[in-house]
């Protein structure tokens, strides 16, 4: 099994500076896998990205859309303050591998598909689709009461959240030397973007999706 995710740039079009975006997001998925096998840019604001571990497609969707959340953009439409990313996730087989991502195909494919064209309708800005139903309604329901705050990260709170998704076992002591800010900063960027709450969401999804893949 592996995990798709779709995913597209909101209002990216609004943007004077394209590569605010394009390059850190470039560089994260290089991070990842190849190009244009396993992760792919397409349409000016619209990716691709398969991971091989299902397990890590939540913790991988997070580090993607803090990224985002933390640019700052130089817009030519005062109103659009932060980016911000939309996000599906299939979990299922592959069954066919073709030389780009776009070429592949199978469950995991579909599902993020199918999931990706309900995300504006279901009016939530990430979500997942798998084989099962139980699972996909326990976790959308966390990720969707979890996108109430998330969806408002600030430019420093998104700071903050990249960097405990790639450490969580960083003190707040290491992150105020990281960031060149005093501890008690570092405690209200804390608080204010729920960071414990996500962390909790990305350990139950990958627990209970252990017992689900062989």
């Amino acid at each position: 099994m592996v995990a798709i995710i779709k995913g597209d740039i909101i209002a990216s079009r609004k943007l004077l500076d394209q590569e605010k975006w394009l390059q850190p997001l470039k560089s994260l998925f290089s991070q990842w896998g190849n190009t244009p096998e396993q992760w792919e840019l397409v349409w000016g604001d619209f990716f691709q990205l398969e991971i091989n571990d299902p397990k890590e497609a939540i913790q991988k969707a997070l580090e993607i859309k803090a990224l985002i959340k933390k640019i700052e953009p130089k817009e030519a439409n005062k109103q659009l303050s932060t980016l911000d990313v939309r996000m599906s996730i299939g979990i299922g087989d592959k069954t066919f591998s073709g030389k780009r991502i776009s070429e592949s195909n199978g469950p995991a494919f579909i599902y993020a598909g199918e999931k990706f064209e309900k995300l504006k309708k279901e009016k939530t800005n990430i979500a997942i689709q798998s084989p099962w139903e139980d699972f996909d309604k326990e976790i959308n329901m966390y990720l969707r009461l979890a996108g109430k705050f998330m969806d408002s990260w600030s430019v420093s709170s998104a700071q903050l959240v990249e960097i405990v998704l790639k450490d969580p076992k960083i003190t707040q002591e290491e992150i105020g030397e990281l960031l060149d800010i005093k501890q008690n900063s570092v405690s209200g960027r804390w608080n204010r973007s729920n960071i414990d709450e996500v962390l909790k969401i990305e350990e139950v999804f990958r627990q209970k999706l252990q017992k689900l893949i062989p």
